[in-house]
């Protein structure tokens, strides 16, 4: 049974369907991973498989234990199968917004958020780091013709980004999308199963935020067991171990290590002037509420 008496929103791009959730056989205890792209989601899916396993040493690939339900590179039946054949607790990862899926009262829901400028510019590094023509395959679309455009600069993307008018839906990855994929996480928070986490908390706090993430799964951790998780999930030990932990389980990756690329806060506002940043912030007062702003945008 659904939370929601609405039916959930249909999201589509040319390599996600939202709709493969449809009839997604639930089972209590699942957690669903809801973000937005760039903004820590294989962080937290590590975070899940370290509490569900306890064991800084997985017994498989991130990706085989947390799959993509949404994505059009792999068969959904395949998926489902794989779910449905996983004996452990199940942490699945999306990127469809908390409308865009059946809400069952007996999973729970972890949606991240992170700084929108810091997304974007880890979203732009992460473009370049893409084989388009081997996604384009497993998505079943034509392989591009020509060679692609060469990017302007960040910076100048960055600017272009900001004050792209698109409705949420049609990108939901642009600055409108990610404001209504977490508008609508946040007008969800006081539900009992619905978690938000702030990529800020996890670099500032990462153990307060593992035991925080524990409690709210209700996954009890031995304490002589935390030190060796925590410092499974820093940045660097999983940079170290991109091969087995990069969402990359299809090869479209050009390097699994360059997807780690620097998980720190602040660059996006590093390369805007004060007039720049006083014109973004304007435009996020017309796209969220105010105090999911002021959630978001602190430093952690």
């Amino acid at each position: 049974m659904s939370e929601s008496p609405e039916a959930p929103v249909r999201y589509r791009s040319g390599d996600e369907d939202s709709a493969r959730w449809e009839g997604f056989p639930f089972r209590p205890g699942d957690i669903v991973i809801s973000t937005r792209s760039k903004s820590g989601t294989t962080w937290v899916q590590m975070i899940c498989a370290l509490l569900v396993f306890q064991d800084p040493e997985l017994p498989a690939p991130l990706t085989e234990l947390s799959p993509w339900l949404d994505w059009l590179g792999e068969p959904r039946d395949d998926v489902v199968a794989a779910l449905a054949a996983q004996p452990h607790r199940r942490f699945v990862k999306t990127h469809t917004p908390l409308d865009g899926i059946p809400l069952d009262p007996h999973a729970s829901y972890v949606v991240v958020a992170r700084d929108p400028l810091d997304m974007a510019v880890s979203l732009y590094h992460q473009s370049g780091n893409l084989d388009r023509h081997r996604m384009a395959r497993l998505t079943g679309r034509p392989a591009p013709q020509e060679p692609p455009r060469a990017r302007p600069p960040l910076r100048e993307w960055l600017l272009s980004w900001i004050d792209r008018d698109v409705a949420p839906a049609d990108d939901l990855d642009s600055l409108p999308g990610v404001l209504w994929h977490l508008s609508d996480a946040w007008d969800r928070r006081r539900r009992p199963n619905v978690l938000l986490v702030h990529y800020a908390d996890l670099s500032a706090d990462l153990a307060g935020q593992m035991r925080r993430i524990a409690r709210r799964l209700d996954i009890e951790v031995p304490e002589p067991r935390w030190p060796a998780l925590v410092e499974a999930a820093t940045f660097g030990r999983m940079r170290e171990r991109a091969s087995a932990l990069a969402p990359d389980r299809a090869g479209v990756l050009r390097s699994r290590t360059d997807f780690f690329r620097r998980g720190t806060s602040g660059a996006g506002r590093e390369l805007l002037d004060a007039a720049e940043l006083a014109h973004y912030r304007r435009r996020l007062a017309a796209l969220a509420p105010p105090d999911l702003l002021g959630w978001l945008h602190r430093e952690g």
